[in-house]
């Protein structure tokens, strides 16, 4: 299914950032014996998957990044402006067929990025993507699948590997909010539906508003000190907490996956 193709310049680079930033997802991409990565479903314009080819370059050079689009006009689109090295385009979805040849021996991707593809899909649908994915990443290999709004302010996603969900991240420009559950309009599909009360990532959302209220006191010293602060409380409520300050200050915050995992849901 064709997705609705919004591409803005810069609308992925906080997931940019953490996939090249946050050292357990960096080390994948360090460790492979062959880099291939996938953005999947990169969108009217090859924008997004241009920057990710120039922002994984100083991790790991010899990166192969292949963009995959299901529209053969976008896929042209893209192999218009394939200059830097070891970035091509391909038509392909969720079965990663455009993969097929021109790939060597390549066991898989070590990195799938899937933004915005998802939304339109219902939730068990969400849940077999996802299983597809994960089952054609190479050993050690990521999927990065979430959601973001059309300038990248505010971001939501899960990093899977071959045995299932693992994290659960939210990134944002805190100025922008006025409380953090105001992105649970940019929650996975296999989650948007979730947020309600009984479920996990309702009372994440409903835990992390409390202590961004908490933390009011921190106003004068601007809203990324006051999401530091509110991440802090939340780890010491006692919240899986996995990253560490220095990306609490970037507007991030990383749990772990079984903080938030459906009930019963398929793949949890």
């Amino acid at each position: 299914m064709a997705t609705r193709g919004t591409t803005n310049p810069n609308r992925l680079r906080r997931v940019d950032r953490w996939i090249t930033g946050a050292p357990w997802a960096a080390r994948a991409l360090r460790s492979a014996a062959d880099p291939l990565v996938v953005d999947l479903g990169f969108g009217s314009a090859p924008t997004t998957t241009v920057e990710l080819a120039e922002r994984l370059r100083p991790l790991r050079p010899d990166a192969r990044v292949f963009g995959l689009e299901i529209d053969p006009e976008r896929v042209e689109a893209g192999r218009r402006v394939a200059v830097p090295p070891g970035l091509n385009f391909r038509r392909g979805g969720f079965e990663l067929a455009g993969l097929a040849a021109g790939i060597g021996g390549a066991a898989g991707p070590v990195l799938v990025r899937a933004f915005n593809v998802l939304r339109q899909y219902t939730e068990p649908e969400a849940w077999k993507a996802w299983e597809e994915l994960r089952g054609r990443l190479a050993p050690g290999g990521l999927l990065v699948e979430g959601t973001c709004d059309e300038i990248g302010r505010r971001c939501c996603w899960v990093t899977l590997d071959r045995g299932g969900p693992r994290t659960f991240t939210l990134a944002c420009l805190p100025a922008d909010l006025a409380r953090p559950s105001d992105l649970a309009e940019r929650l996975p599909k296999t989650l948007i539906h979730r947020n309600v009360p009984g479920e996990k990532v309702h009372a994440l959302l409903s835990d992390l508003d409390s202590c961004w209220a908490r933390a009011a006191p921190l106003v004068p010293y601007g809203p990324r000190a006051r999401w530091a602060e509110s991440v802090r409380s939340l780890a010491a409520r006692g919240w899986p907490v996995l990253d560490r300050p220095r990306r609490w200050r970037a507007g991030e915050l990383t749990v772990a996956w079984s903080a938030v995992a459906p009930a019963g849901a398929t793949g949890s």
